[in-house]
């Protein structure tokens, strides 16, 4: 007979792959999205965009707009500064960071392509946008800043004067005495590499329906985010809207990956557009809009350099990132966080104590750029993982041995990076061990030898990762950003037994609402199918900080832990009483009071339910029964629960025509406590197509006037399935001390290295030709450029 396991217990549900609830419904067509939302009298808005990258507002024709059928209301920047106060996207704890204040929409000049300008509101989405052709703008063009280097230069045209330079932010860290380890070492590689500027693409754009009640003075906002209390602060601060009267509800979301976290100066029209009407205004961006208004990300160009000596240790580091943002920063989470992620995660798996980095974070008349999936870590990854690749070649070690030679030992932590960043307890030599026996390493050597000698040309790379997860105060606090670092959760029993959670964590698809389910079942004691999980909603679930930095499970699922024992005590309490015995001696099995120390069943939940909620005349004198609770967690100790992980790619290379197939990817990854097996690995498997789709197909391309050129699904390229690998996946769990619950983040690991694996696979196959690439996404015209075919 096999031992017990943890999962053998009564209602043990962590650590087993529980089916999302909501599955079913959504996928029976039973969801409900902003889109599907009609509410009485709404109103639909279309906005007149900017043809040019840069140019001034001369002036604004609208009379043949506002006679059109069904046209409620044409408004101009003007219109809405009367209610709105600006915004400025910086953080204090970004020492010289500047932006300039935005505001719905432009009043005097514009600053990207496709920028809204003029809002009309109409009956239809048809008819407003029938209305906004007939507007007429005039723009005196200005020379457009799109060039990273340009924008630099001392006579460069400033696109926002009043700041004194294109220059948003300049970052530095130096250890100290880097020229002289590199003048001394034995060996010295140097790359310069480019990453493509892509967008998230999600299934369901973005999406807001703004309804103003004047005579309460009540605004209520449907809107597909991310972060449903982050927007609640905005609105109320900008529109002066006391926070109480304001209500902001994000019901189903489809795809969010860190889009949906920003600020966007349509959807804050649309809040004063109702405003102004007193009616609800919906908008739903089109695809083509979704282009030049989603932000952007991962647009850097990097100049690293590594040292080792002869033995193959690495020594250090030196990084110049240069990432180009749009005109503003982001608001409220700033548009400097990726690139300060980019150069603090450098070389983090690596023992070096040695770095010195510049980031240069450039204003340039494109579409704003922000955080996304993985904020910065795919950059930080690929230079790093690049750069170890090219000491292994100047060494003649292998890429598993480079590595195992120079990682953080798992037995050294706790420590903390050159960059400053604290590493509580990571795990990468036995992440690297378990990667090399999956994939039959050695085997595939050996058939990639082969392979070659008949004219086919395979490549194996792989790539360690650390990824940022559960931030806490830290993060945005300090910095003044008004984003919560804790949650919050309420729970209840009903009268019949069966348990709701309200908790501040959102379901964007990755399954909030089930791993909440399973840790209140079991930490309570009952079936998990007689739990209902609540998000999303700033009047009915506590203030919390939603769902952003993979910190669901490890803050909201802790959240949802110390909650459900809390309760659980309560009930014991009011049942001892019940029982005439003591709250330690009984437990909760399957909904039912037990004695602790036989299982033997006392009482069922929903009675005790029902003689708190209809006789509590019946209790002993001075019995209370409290069948809800509320309770808030914030993580304490280390600032981050940092991750870690190591991907391969074995792909195979044309090298005729430089098209690539990708024939398989790993992933072993450390997310400390694994709640849903099933629903960790979706989520790497997701994360790592959009890796590859970094790697191989999208970029958001523009000319030199500061248009974007490939602005629709026909031009920019997105990873299918059919071009999409079997993604295996191994886990090593390390739980963070830090929680009772021990769960780290898994959102993000997929993407920080797919890409980085994928980029040393490819250089690994062109080894025969002495060609080698850096620069992502790897298109064939790339590929072939460095085989020097082009």
């Amino acid at each position: 007979m096999s031992a017990l396991t943890p999962l053998d217990r009564p209602n043990s549900y962590i650590g087993r792959s529980v089916p999302r609830p909501n599955a079913k419904r959504l996928l029976a067509g039973r969801g409900r999205y902003v889109t599907d939302i009609t509410l009485p009298r709404m109103l639909h808005v279309a906005y007149v965009r900017s043809p040019y990258a840069h140019a001034r507002i001369v002036s604004i024709n609208a009379l043949a707009a506002r006679e059109m059928p069904g046209v409620r209301l044409v408004a101009t920047g003007e219109d809405l500064a009367k209610l709105c106060t600006p915004w400025v996207g910086t953080m204090d704890h970004f020492k010289g960071m500047k932006s300039p204040p935005q505001l719905p929409l432009p009043i005097d000049k514009v600053v990207w392509s496709g920028q809204a300008v003029v809002a009309v509101v109409a009956d239809t989405r048809a008819l407003a946008e029938d209305a906004a052709e007939a507007v007429t703008i005039e723009f005196d063009e200005l020379p457009a800043v799109v060039d990273i280097d340009a924008a630099r230069e001392p006579d460069a045209p400033v696109i926002s004067p009043e700041l004194g330079s294109n220059l948003c932010f300049h970052g530095k860290i130096d250890t100290g005495g880097i020229d002289e380890i590199f003048t001394g070492a034995a060996y010295v590689v140097e790359e310069e590499f480019h990453f493509g500027r892509h967008t998230a693409v999600t299934m369901e754009p973005r999406a807001i329906i703004a309804d103003y009640d004047a005579s309460e003075g009540q605004l209520t906002v449907h809107h597909a985010t991310q972060t449903p209390y982050q927007f609640q602060d905005i609105y109320s601060r900008h529109y002066g809207i006391p926070e109480s009267r304001v209500r902001v509800i994000a019901p189903d979301i489809g795809g969010s990956f860190g889009m949906k976290l920003h600020m966007y100066h349509e959807d804050m029209a649309v809040v004063g557009l109702s405003m102004m009407l007193g009616r609800p205004v919906k908008y739903v961006a089109d695809r083509i809009e979704s282009f030049v208004s989603d932000i952007h990300a991962r647009d850097h160009r990097v100049r690293a350099r590594m040292a080792a000596d002869a033995e193959g240790n690495i020594l250090a580091m030196d990084v110049e990132d240069v990432t180009g943002i749009g005109a503003f920063s982001a608001y409220p989470r700033t548009s400097v966080v990726e690139g300060n992620q980019v150069y603090r995660l450098m070389g983090a798996p690596y023992t070096f104590r040695n770095y010195r980095a510049d980031l240069q974070v450039v204003f340039q008349n494109k579409v704003q750029m922000s955080q996304y999936r993985a904020v910065g870590h795919p950059v930080a990854c690929t230079v790093t993982e690049r750069l170890v690749d090219m000491i292994a070649d100047k060494t003649a070690l292998d890429v598993f041995d480079i590595r195992s030679r120079n990682m953080i030992a798992d037995d050294a932590y706790p420590c903390t990076s050159p960059t400053g960043y604290q590493f509580e307890a990571l795990s990468h030599h036995a992440c690297l061990a378990k990667l090399k026996a999956m994939m039959d390493y050695d085997r595939l050597r050996a058939e990639q030898a082969e392979l070659r000698t008949k004219g086919i040309h395979r490549g194996i790379g792989i790539a360690t990762f650390v990824e940022i997860t559960n931030p806490g105060p830290a993060f945005y606090g300090v910095g003044g950003a008004r984003i919560s670092s804790q949650d919050g959760a309420i729970i209840k029993i009903t009268p019949s037994g069966d348990v709701h959670c309200s908790i501040s964590v959102t379901e964007l698809g990755q399954g909030t609402e089930t791993i909440i389910g399973q840790i209140v079942a079991e930490h309570l004691g009952v079936d998990s199918n007689r739990i209902k999980v609540m998000t999303g909603d700033t009047d009915t679930t506590p203030h919390g900080g939603a769902t952003y930095a993979c910190r669901g499970a490890g803050i909201g699922g802790e959240t949802a832990l110390q909650a459900a024992k809390k309760l659980k005590a309560n009930v014991l309490a009011v049942a001892a009483a019940i029982l005439q015995d003591e709250p330690e001696k009984l437990d909760i099995h399957s909904g039912w009071i037990v004695d602790a120390a036989t299982a033997q069943q006392r009482m069922e939940l929903s009675e005790i339910a029902r003689i708190a909620y209809f006789r509590s005349d019946t209790l002993p004198p001075g019995t209370q029964a409290q069948l809800s609770v509320a309770h808030h967690y914030a993580p304490q100790g280390y600032p981050f629960a940092f991750t870690n992980g190591v991907q391969a790619c074995h792909l195979e290379l044309d090298v005729e025509t430089g098209l690539v197939k990708i024939l398989k990817l790993w992933v072993v990854e450390d997310c400390g406590r694994v709640i849903n097996p099933l629903l960790v690995d979706e989520q790497i498997r997701g994360g790592v197509v959009q890796g590859l789709g970094a790697a191989f197909f999208e970029e958001c391309v523009y000319g030199d006037n500061g248009q974007l050129t490939n602005g629709s699904l026909a031009d920019y390229l997105v990873p299918m399935a059919v071009e999409m690998p079997d993604i295996e996946i191994g886990h090593v769990e390390t739980p963070t001390l830090d929680t009772q619950l021990g769960a780290k983040g898994v959102g993000e690991a997929g993407t920080a290295a797919a890409s980085a694996a994928a980029l040393n696979a490819i250089n690994d196959a062109m080894k025969p030709f002495g060609g080698t690439v850096a620069q992502v996404p790897m298109t064939p015209a790339r590929i072939l450029k460095a085989l020097g075919h082009i």
